[in-house]
């Protein structure tokens, strides 16, 4: 973006995220001598927003809506990019007229507490990172992950499997792992509520109960944060899947309690989802198979809902299994 002038030096990054995007924007932002302005679906977890304010950026928690309302929150991170805009144009009129500094413009300066109430002083212009359609995101795993796991495994994989949220993880490992081999299987593991499962395995997003017009707007409240969405983005287009499967959020509290106990993993709900879906795929490939997934969040960004004991008794998901029976019955 800043190569090719859509950001300005100065200028504000602005996302919609559950959370860990925004977590990796913030973070290089400043490296950038840039800012970054989040929105952020305020059922997500508290320590999220925390760790986004420490880096430095401006957090805007908003109510949880679908994606075709004006006020979800990626929709409102596009706009506080383009309000950035407008106020970076009009102060850079102000400061033109008569050649006169902006600061002996009295009352010429554009307000944006007044006109963009919460919003700051983003007079360098902004511009909307757009995670979920920007095929940047499909690229990197694509040039970087991807060649990353042929390496590291010297060449040695037969399946990969992970969750989506943006879907470029999936979507780009996926298509360089079977441009290498033909023979890679790349699968897809998706939490309860999300309609890719179903766009996978059936070719529709939903299933005959849950046809437009029948279908509740969230018919699902699942543990999982960031992965499993009810549209196709244009990263996740991208991905070259064998097939799917369905994990739950009981596998992934418990799964992340095993991984916990016996490997030292401290691993977040996506990590844990993820690693439910490749004791999937191993027991659908059988013995001798190498099988990847990522870890891609860890637990420190889930204790207020994830490693809640009480939240997690609220919703019948109170870890009991000593090993991974609970994985047997799938």
């Amino acid at each position: 973006a800043l190569e090719s002038g859509e950001l300005a030096p100065g200028g504000v990054v602005t996302e919609g995220s559950a959370g860990s995007t925004a977590i990796s924007l913030a973070t290089v932002a400043p490296a950038f001598g840039c800012k970054c302005h989040v929105v952020i679906p305020d059922d997500a977890a508290i320590e999220k927003s925390q760790i986004l304010e420490a880096l430095g950026a401006t957090v805007e928690r908003v109510r949880p809506v679908s994606i075709t309302h004006r006020d979800h929150y990626v929709n409102i991170a596009k706009r506080r990019a383009l309000e950035a805009n407008e106020l970076a144009a009009k102060d850079k009129k102000v400061s033109q007229v008569d050649g006169k500094d902006r600061d002996q413009m009295d009352g010429c300066v554009p307000d944006p507490e007044k006109e963009n109430p919460g919003f700051l002083s983003y007079y360098k212009g902004g511009f909307f990172a757009d995670q979920f359609e920007n095929l940047a995101n499909f690229r990197a795993h694509y040039e970087g992950t991807g060649p990353e796991i042929w390496e590291q495994t010297d060449g040695n994989v037969d399946a990969f499997v992970a969750a989506a949220g943006t879907g470029g993880t999936v979507a780009g490992v996926s298509t360089f792992l079977q441009e290498k081999s033909p023979k890679i299987k790349c699968f897809l593991i998706d939490p309860p509520g999300s309609g890719l499962f179903n766009k996978v395995t059936r070719g529709v997003m939903y299933t005959k109960e849950e046809a437009e017009g029948r279908r509740l707007k969230n018919p699902f409240d699942t543990i999982t944060e960031g992965i499993g969405i009810n549209r196709l983005t244009k990263n996740f287009m991208m991905a070259k899947l064998d097939g799917a499967f369905q994990g739950t959020d009981k596998e992934a509290v418990e799964m992340s309690r095993f991984l916990l106990k016996n490997d030292g993993l401290f691993l977040g709900s996506s990590s844990a989802m993820n690693c439910v879906g490749a004791v999937r795929v191993a027991k659908a490939l059988g013995p001798g198979h190498t099988i990847v997934t990522i870890l891609c969040d860890n637990g420190m960004r889930h204790l207020s809902k994830f490693y809640d004991p009480k939240y997690l008794a609220q919703y019948g998901l109170t870890p009991t299994a000593t090993g991974l029976e609970f994985m047997s019955t799938k």
